[in-house]
């Protein structure tokens, strides 16, 4: 085994083995589905940029929501456009181990952003009057910043653990981009801790996280089912929806890719929920938000409206 381990400068990713005519039909499609969450999410940040009626607790999260969907994006698909069009070409073991690093820190800040968001919904619904109180700015800055610094250092884990590890020569990774399951079986000597550290990271950063979600929800359909008028709780559940279809499609996908059971062919499953995860939740968040808020609907008018005055 000496003889087939190196000092590895590169790696290939083997990416979707079509046939030339398919790989440019889904560098077209891809390629349009990445322009719509650029354009969907950075619409998105725009907005709460611009109307000042949108510079509250609620859409300062949602604001960064949208620049981890972009982050998100930015770090996987443009590789995989690039391999699409030329298969075999390498991506560098420097560029291949950030691209991971930079997709857990997403990914775990995602998550934490997400309970942050329920949190400020359980304060706005249950406790209304206290709400300028508990969520003021310092409050808000605090809960992004930690979901921040907790994604990058669970991630900074995950990469220290890997660096050391040796990996052989002719390193082909069967995925379409440096995930970190995937990297991980291309080392040459036994990776069961990593593995056992990744798997426990994510039931920390999912499971947890989202047990918190449940009982915040719990907690608001039952102070929404308190409300006497039918007004009240319609505005009530228009709040929440969009949050629950965000939740639903992130953490949904998340669990079955890393702590759900094991059936079928997993790699391939895993492969294509990762595709998901990675251009299809990031361009179906903006348009869930745009399309199911009244607030950020009033806002686009509002904004286009001064653009024709102009």
């Amino acid at each position: 085994m000496g003889d087939n381990m190196t000092s590895v400068t590169e790696f290939t990713l083997l990416g979707f083995p079509l046939g030339l005519r398919i790989q440019i039909l889904l560098f077209g499609l891809f390629s349009l589905f990445y322009a719509c969450t650029l354009l969907g999410n950075g619409l998105i940040l725009g907005l709460i940029w611009l109307d000042s009626r949108l510079h509250t607790p609620m859409y300062f999260f949602l604001s960064h929501l949208a620049t981890v969907d972009i982050a998100y994006a930015c770090n996987t698909v443009p590789q995989m456009l690039v391999n699409l069009l030329k298969p075999d070409k390498p991506i560098s073991f420097a560029g291949c181990l950030t691209q991971t690093f930079l997709f857990l820190t997403f990914a775990v800040t995602e998550c934490l952003l997400l309970v942050v968001m329920s949190y400020d919904r359980y304060v706005a619904i249950c406790h209304p009057l206290r709400y300028p109180a508990i969520m003021n700015w310092r409050v808000c800055i605090t809960l992004v910043l930690t979901s921040w610094t907790i994604g990058v250092l669970l991630s900074l884990i995950d990469l220290m653990l890997l660096l050391p590890l040796p990996f052989c020569r002719f390193q082909k990774i069967n995925h379409f981009f440096c995930e970190i399951m995937a990297v991980l079986k291309l080392a040459c000597v036994d990776t069961h801790i990593n593995e056992i550290v990744v798997l426990a990271g994510a039931i920390s950063v999912l499971v947890g996280p989202l047990s918190s979600i449940v009982i915040s929800y719990m907690c608001i359909l039952c102070a929404i089912l308190r409300i006497q008028s039918g007004e009240g709780q319609r505005k009530a559940f228009s709040t929440c929806s969009s949050h629950l279809c965000v939740v639903g499609l992130f953490y949904g996908t998340a669990i079955i890719m890393y702590v759900g059971p094991r059936y079928g062919n997993p790699k391939e499953q895993k492969r294509y929920l990762l595709l998901f995860h990675s251009i299809f939740n990031p361009m179906l968040n903006p348009l869930i938000y745009s399309l199911r808020n009244l607030e950020v609907n009033n806002a686009l008018k509002r904004v286009l409206g001064i653009e024709r005055d102009l």
